[in-house]
C-alpha cells in the first residue's frame, strides 16, 4: 500500500504540474523538452513534403563549446572517455553505436569468446552523450565537412531498413574531432568484396562462425563428393599480418580441441592455409616471427608464400596460376585509408591518410584534429605514420580555448582504455 500511496502522490504531483498554467507564453515552461527540441532546426522543399534535412546549429553565447567527434573506433572513443563534459557539450557521429575489442575478435568467430564480450556501447564509455541535453550520439555516415562554416554533413544508416529513408542533416562544431579509422585493403583484385569475409567488425566474426558452422553440416550431407567435402572444409586465410596470423591459430585451436571431437566424420578433411606474400608478422622481430610460425606449423596451418591475383566463388588463383579451393576466405592484408578520406579537402600525409602536425592539429584549417589510422604526420614535421596496432601508443594533447585535455591515439593498448 506504500508504494501505491507514493506512485498516486507522483501521479498528482506530475498533474497538477502539467496543467498549471504557464507564466509566460514560451511554452518550455509547459514542457521542458521544448528547450532540448528547440537545439535543431528543420526545413521543407515544400509545405506539403515530408522534412528531409535538419540541422544542429551553432552553439550560443551562455552555451558550452560543442566537440564534433566521428567515428566511435579506439581513437574516438578513447578521445570522448576524457574529455571533460563540464566543459564541452559532445557530439559523437558514428554508423556503430559500440566499439569493438579488435584483439579478441577472431576468438568470437570460434566461439572461445561470445560477441557480447567484444562489443562495448559507446554510451557506457562517454554517458554524457546519452543523458547530457547538450551531448548526442547520431547514428549516421559523414558524408561532408565544410571548414569554412564549420559543420559536417551526415546521412543516417537506414541499411536494412524498408520504412525509412535515409535522413540527411548537418551539425555546427566549435572543435571537430576525426577519427574514422581506416577500411581493409583489397589491392583493386577482383572478386575480393564479393566472395571474401573481413575481420575488422562484430558482423565480420558473426558471418565467419556462420559460414564455418554451415560448411561443417554440408560436409557431412549425403551425396557430397570427396572433392567437394574437402574444399567446403577448407579455410584459407589471406594476410599473414597480426589479424591473420591470430585468427588462423583460433581456428586451428578450434579444429584441434572441438572439431576433431564433435565432428569425427570430417575431422580429417579439415584444414587451414594462411597465404602472405612474404613473411608472416613481417614488422615484427624475428624472434616473435619465428615463434609464431613454429606454432601456426605445429598446430596444423599451412604457410603459403603469394600473391593473390583472382578471387572467384569457390577457389582463388595465385600469380604462378595456382589454384585454392576454398570454403571459407578470411581477408586481412592490411588497411588504408577510406575513399571518404581521400576525398576530403583536407592536407595529406604520404600513404592519403590525413596530414596532421606534432599536436594532431590539421594544417591549414582551424579547429579540426585528426586522431587514429585515418591520420598520419605531414612529410614537414619529419615523423613516420604510427602502424594501425593497438600495442602502439602516442598521447597527444590539444589545447581547446581555456581548457587543456589529453588523449591517445588509436593505437593506446586496452588495458589503458578500458579500466
Amino acid at each position: 500500500m506504500s508504494l501505491f500511496r507514493n506512485l498516486s502522490k507522483s501521479y498528482f504531483f506530475t498533474t497538477k504540474q502539467l496543467f498549471k498554467p504557464p507564466n509566460s507564453t514560451n511554452p518550455s515552461h509547459l514542457f521542458p523538452s521544448l528547450t532540448l527540441l528547440s537545439r535543431f532546426s528543420t526545413s521543407t522543399p515544400g509545405s506539403t513534403a515530408p522534412v528531409r534535412y535538419a540541422a544542429l546549429g551553432p552553439t550560443k553565447p551562455h552555451e558550452k563549446p560543442r566537440v564534433v567527434v566521428l567515428g566511435t573506433g579506439w581513437a574516438g572513443c578513447r578521445f570522448m572517455k576524457g574529455l571533460d563534459s563540464n566543459i564541452y557539450d559532445i557530439v559523437c557521429v558514428s554508423p556503430r553505436n559500440h566499439m569493438v575489442f579488435t584483439p579478441l575478435l577472431a576468438s568470437t568467430c570460434v566461439g572461445t569468446l561470445e560477441f557480447r564480450s567484444v562489443a562495448e556501447p559507446v554510451a557506457r564509455i562517454q554517458p554524457t552523450i546519452s543523458k547530457e541535453p547538450g551531448s548526442f550520439f547520431f547514428l549516421a555516415n559523414c558524408t561532408g565537412i565544410n571548414a569554412d562554416k564549420h559543420e559536417v554533413q551526415c546521412e543516417t544508416v537506414t541499411e536494412g531498413t524498408q520504412t525509412l529513408d535515409p535522413w540527411k542533416f548537418t551539425i555546427s562544431y566549435d572543435k571537430l574531432v576525426i577519427a574514422l579509422g581506416a577500411q581493409p585493403t583489397t589491392f583493386g583484385i577482383h572478386g575480393v568484396y564479393e566472395h571474401a569475409i573481413f575481420l575488422r567488425e562484430v558482423y565480420h566474426a558473426q558471418e565467419i562462425r556462420r559460414k564455418l558452422l554451415l560448411n561443417l553440416m554440408m560436409s557431412d550431407v549425403p551425396g557430397i563428393s570427396e572433392e567437394e567435402k574437402k574444399r567446403l572444409l577448407h579455410c584459407v586465410v589471406v594476410g599473414g599480418g597480426p589479424t591473420g596470423v591470430e585468427f588462423s591459430g583460433e581456428l586451428s585451436d578450434f579444429i584441434m580441441r572441438d572439431v576433431r571431437q564433435r565432428y569425427a566424420h570430417v575431422k580429417d578433411y579439415i584444414h587451414v592455409t594462411l597465404i602472405e606474400a612474404n613473411e608472416i608478422l613481417s614488422s615484427f622481430d624475428d624472434r616473435l616471427r619465428h615463434y609464431a610460425t613454429n606454432q601456426l606449423t605445429k598446430s596444423g596451418v599451412r604457410l603459403v608464400r603469394g600473391i593473390v591475383k583472382d578471387v572467384q566463388e569457390k577457389k582463388i588463383i595465385l600469380n604462378d596460376g595456382t589454384e585454392v579451393p576454398y570454403g571459407l576466405l578470411v581477408w586481412s592484408t592490411g588497411v588504408g585509408p577510406s575513399p571518404f578520406i581521400h576525398s576530403l579537402d583536407l592536407p595529406k600525409s604520404p600513404g592519403g591518410r590525413i596530414g596532421i602536425d606534432e599536436w594532431l592539429r590539421v594544417p591549414s584549417v582551424q579547429d579540426i584534429f585528426s586522431i587514429g589510422d585515418c591520420s598520419g604526420f605531414v612529410e614537414s614535421t619529419g615523423k613516420p605514420t604510427l602502424p594501425a596496432l593497438a600495442q602502439v601508443t602516442y598521447i597527444g594533447f590539444i589545447s581547446f580555448s581555456n581548457a587543456h585535455f589529453h588523449f591517445l591515439n588509436s593505437c593506446q593498448c586496452v588495458g589503458l582504455v578500458l579500466v
